[in-house]
């Protein structure tokens, strides 16, 4: 039976951010939510005028013992708060989990010449791991890592998990399928434009310290071998957004990576009725309506889809998923 999200074992979630400076041509920003017995003000992070934040204490200090880490991945254009919902959860529970800014494609800092480096996003999360689990004021384990990402991010954890991906069969394919989101924003970065570029994607990208991995509503699902896939030795757990949205399209993204995994190591889930903004923060009212003020064509990140229970139902749909899907393949925090 999967474990209510609902139900709290840490006194309350502390937040921390950091930087990673240890390679200066890429320094990145991070944050860390994990569970505290301290005391302390509650701080809403993440909140504004469109988005919904969630409440830490700020730079508490973690609660005793060891912790399983998890680590996140963000979607295109997107930031290291877009599932900050589920990180809470998560803490909440008694993991520790940590984000990270991708340089280049986050909303604050999209750059195609930087952004086209996909291979540096499964990096990213490693160099992550070793900060988090060097450290010992924060008592993570380094073994069996969780990875979790939406959208491009779930393309990053399937990649840091070991899948391999093949440019020219991406190519390929988005000759079949240029609506797909996937191979839009492929386009725009002019992904793998360089024999030395195609070669670093198709490169192995893995860490060898996952130990389980989920997918949340992922694009560039179809550039990954189906060779790699069947030969995947980490549990994957594949949500992703129903059936309805044309530009990312479950049947070519999340069931086609579902299709090839190890029958034992793979699970799917799909959401009927949510979108694959699903994956954000709760919006407020009349937040769409600001969305295409400031930018037209932003409202759809705060469509709710046709799922009756809304965002927030969702929400803790995913993270019910997710803790029984993490505690079963990591072992309970």
């Amino acid at each position: 039976m999967a474990i209510s999200a609902g139900v709290a074992r840490a006194d309350g979630v502390g937040f921390r951010r950091l930087s990673l400076t240890e390679i200066p041509e890429r320094p990145l920003e991070a944050a860390v939510w994990y569970p505290t017995s301290a005391a302390g003000p509650q701080t809403l992070i993440g909140d504004n005028a469109v988005l919904v934040g969630e409440s830490v204490i700020v730079d508490a200090a973690p609660a005793a013992g060891r912790h399983r880490l998890v680590v996140l991945s963000h979607g295109f254009g997107g930031n290291l708060g877009n599932q900050a919902w589920l990180a809470v959860a998560l803490a909440r529970h008694g993991y520790m989990v940590a984000a990270v800014n991708h340089p280049g494609t986050t909303s604050r800092n999209l750059k195609p010449d930087i952004g086209a480096r996909l291979w540096e996003r499964p990096r990213d999360l490693s160099r992550l791991i070793d900060r988090i689990t060097r450290d010992p004021a924060f008592g993570a384990d380094a073994d069996k890592v969780g990875v979790i990402g939406h959208s491009l991010g779930g393309w990053t954890a399937m990649a840091l998990a070991g899948a391999r991906f093949d440019p020219a069969r991406f190519a390929a394919d988005c000759d079949v399928y240029a609506q797909l989101a996937a191979c839009e924003i492929s386009g725009r970065l002019e992904v793998g434009s360089t024999v030395e570029a195609r070669t670093l994607l198709a490169g192995d990208l893995a860490d060898r310290r996952v130990g389980a991995a989920v997918s949340l509503d992922l694009g560039l699902a179809r550039g990954f071998t189906p060779e790699s896939l069947a030969a995947l030795k980490v549990p994957v757990l594949v949500i992703s957004a129903g059936e309805g949205d044309p530009h990312v399209p479950a049947a070519l993204e999340s069931r086609y990576l579902a299709a090839h995994l190890p029958f034992a190591l793979g699970r799917y889930i799909a959401l009927d009725g949510a979108t694959h903004f699903s994956f954000l923060p709760l919006c407020k009212p009349g937040a769409v309506a600001l969305l295409e003020a400031e930018q037209q064509g932003d409202g759809p990140i705060c469509h709710n889809g046709t799922a009756a229970e809304g965002r927030a139902a969702l929400h803790a749909q995913v993270a019910d998923a997710v803790l029984h899907f993490l505690d079963t393949e990591l072992g309970a925090p």
